[in-house]
């Protein structure tokens, strides 16, 4: 079973994560799974809120499934908790494309929300996955960079 990792587009989906959880030996004591799904956004976090037409994610894949397993983990040992899931997408993705998939099971829906977002947030200030933004401009000219996740909150 895989708690956590990296994985190719078209290889993962939120199913699979749902899937991962229903099989973990625990899964009798959850009475509730919370599931994030992170897309891709049409427009850039900025006071110029260009358009994007794409984003690209790379990462260090061996040491991003150590930290996506790791926060797993950790937060699989919150009270009522019984499996945390985390996978974050790789490849080119166009605008409305799923990224990311989060699922938390626990005893009670009280269980699962703050473990839902605390794993949102740690990911994304802890794992080494990269964000390219492929973007028209206000002004129609086509432009690409690097995106820091602190950066585009």
């Amino acid at each position: 079973m895989t708690n956590a990792g990296v994985h190719k587009k078209g290889t993962f989906n939120a199913q699979d994560a749902i899937d991962n959880i229903k099989k973990d030996p625990n899964y009798h004591k959850a009475g509730a799974i919370g599931l994030f799904i992170g897309v891709v956004r049409g427009e850039t976090l900025d006071s110029e809120k260009e358009s994007v037409q794409k984003l690209t994610i790379e990462s260090y894949e061996e040491k991003a499934d150590q930290v996506l397993n790791k926060i797993s983990e950790e937060l699989t040992q919150n009270p009522g908790i019984v499996n945390v899931q985390i996978h974050h997408l790789l490849g080119e993705f166009n605008v409305g494309e799923d990224l990311v998939y989060v699922a938390v099971a626990g005893a009670h829906r009280t269980d699962v929300f703050p473990v839902l977002r605390e794993a949102v947030e740690r990911y994304k200030s802890e794992v080494p996955v990269f964000k390219k933004e492929h973007i028209t401009t206000k002004k129609g000219s086509a432009k690409e960079y690097w995106v820091s996740e602190k950066h585009n909150r």
